[in-house]
């Protein structure tokens, strides 16, 4: 009968094949090995400022003190989960009582290799004694078993060696394991004693740190807010000064346009009073001057009011007032309804295209006409485009007039232009909500007034129409273009009351 046994520890691995070979595996050396490993894992620490113990930084980044205290913290407690040693301990009792049962068994063996000594001798004596007894064939047989009984003695004398030789083998591995675990022991107590030593340490440097955080935390509480109002009063100091002695860009660019519109509008006038007087070097002899003009920049955005060319004033409010549209290329003109007054403001129907206003004066039609072409907005057709890629574009507006009745100027409403629809509300409450359709109409107010080039009519049924007026003109043209645009991408042409052809 054979049995394999195989023995672990950190400094050799034996196994032993009762009745075979016996092979050694060297592996690492020494068997302090697994508690350098254990030691080595534990950081380093340094006494700093005030009793504050510090972890050591790998590397020239030094983290901040939450940070390192939350990285310690979670450090501790998976330390106090691999502080435990009942695996190392529980293998090393089990080596040790391997060993101790080896021991025993290899004892029980020599015990029965004894019995069976004493039981040869006493059958040979009994063998020896009846060879003088017997004759013949029995003879025979009786010299055969003494000589077989020889052999099993020398058999047994052999095998007792081999057991000799493995009691003090296992002997001397049970020794060998006893003093490994004794001095692992050892090991294990002193690493887990300078291990809670550590903790401990690491605690209380964490309560420290945490006092300490809590009492900033206390005194910052206190002097924050003076500390911020100082602060304010500082920036606003600098932001005053910084404008006072550095105005900003946007500043510089809003004059820059201030200026340059100035000198477009002087620019634009003296062009319109230059064609004006070659338009009147052109007339025939004989033909008399006009009796009234058109003053105001010929421009998208501007007010064209009619003035007299005679000295006195006159008062244009009994007068019969008609505004047309004319092409530049043909001789009809379209009549604008609703344009009866003696101030009009152009809208984007207009661009390209001459105004005239026929006066009735005294029973004879006077007329007044622009020297050109109604300029459009610069940048206005691109921004309209701009706008376009979006789904809804929402504008802040006045609602002057609701189905010919004024209404109170104090409330802010919004208009929200989509792709299919538009929308009119008052916060939550929705004042007009339609689809585009061929009943909507839509166009520049057309009755005169201060802020005509700012107002726009909105028919939306036939039973609802109101005069909304925008913070701006380029916003009023910009609505007007856009509500057009989308219309027509429904198949819809929004214009005004008694228009008849499109732009």
């Amino acid at each position: 009968m054979t049995r394999a046994v195989t023995l672990d520890y950190g400094g050799k691995v034996q196994t032993r094949d009762y009745g075979g070979k016996a092979q050694t595996e060297t592996l690492r050396p020494g068997p302090l090995r697994p508690a350098n490993i254990i030691r080595a894992k534990f950081p380093t620490y340094k006494n700093g400022l005030n009793g504050i113990v510090v972890k050591l930084a790998d590397g020239p980044e030094m983290p901040s003190l939450k940070e390192t205290v939350t990285k310690e913290t979670a450090d501790m407690l998976d330390r106090r989960q691999r502080l435990s040693v009942r695996e190392l301990a529980m293998k090393f009792e089990k080596g040790l009582n391997t060993a101790t049962l080896l021991s025993n068994e290899v004892k029980w063996r020599q015990v029965a290799l004894l019995e069976r000594d004493i039981l040869l001798k006493n059958l040979k004596t009994v063998l020896e004694s009846l060879r003088g007894r017997v004759t013949g064939k029995t003879k025979a047989e009786l010299e055969d078993s003494i000589s077989m009984v020889d052999i099993l003695a020398v058999q047994l004398s052999k095998r007792e060696a081999e057991l000799l030789q493995q009691k003090a083998e296992v002997t001397e591995l049970a020794k060998s394991l006893k003093l490994a675990s004794e001095d692992a022991k050892k090991i294990v107590d002193e690493e887990r004693a300078s291990a809670h030593t550590e903790i401990e340490s690491a605690r209380s440097s964490v309560q420290r740190v945490q006092q300490a955080l809590q009492e900033h935390e206390k005194m910052s509480k206190t002097t924050g807010k003076q500390d911020m109002e100082e602060l304010k009063k500082e920036v606003r100091e600098a932001r005053r000064i910084k404008m006072l002695h550095y105005p900003s860009k946007a500043m510089d660019l809003e004059n820059e346009i201030k200026i340059l519109r100035k000198t477009f509008a002087e620019r634009s006038t003296d062009c319109v009073n230059l064609l004006k007087e070659l338009e009147l070097h052109k007339r025939p002899e004989g033909n008399d001057i006009p009796l009234f003009d058109l003053e105001g920049l010929q421009c998208l955005g501007s007010i064209l009011c009619i003035v007299s060319q005679s000295s006195t004033t006159m008062d244009f409010s009994n007068i019969s007032i008609q505004w047309f549209r004319v092409h530049p290329k043909e001789s009809n003109k379209e009549i604008i309804s609703g344009a009866t007054r003696s101030v009009y403001a152009p809208e984007p129907h207009d661009v390209g295209r001459y105004l005239e206003a026929e006066i009735n004066y005294g029973g004879e039609i006077a007329i007044a006409k622009t020297a050109g072409p109604i300029d459009p907005d610069a940048g206005l057709v691109d921004y309209v485009e701009t706008l376009v890629r979006k789904r809804e574009t929402e504008f802040n507006v006045v609602v002057l007039q609701l189905n010919g009745i004024d209404q109170p100027k104090e409330f802010v409403h919004v208009l929200n232009i989509g792709k299919l629809r538009m929308r009119l509300s008052k916060g939550k409450t929705v004042v007009a909500k339609e689809f585009y359709s061929s009943s909507m109409q839509l166009c520049g107010v057309r009755g005169g007034g201060e802020a005509a080039s700012q107002a726009m009519f909105w028919r939306p049924r036939n039973d609802l129409s109101m005069v909304l007026a925008f913070e701006t003109t380029r916003e009023r043209n910009t609505a007007i273009m856009l509500t057009r645009r989308f219309a027509i991408d429904c198949n819809i042409i929004l214009a005004g009351p008694g228009d008849k052809t499109p732009w």
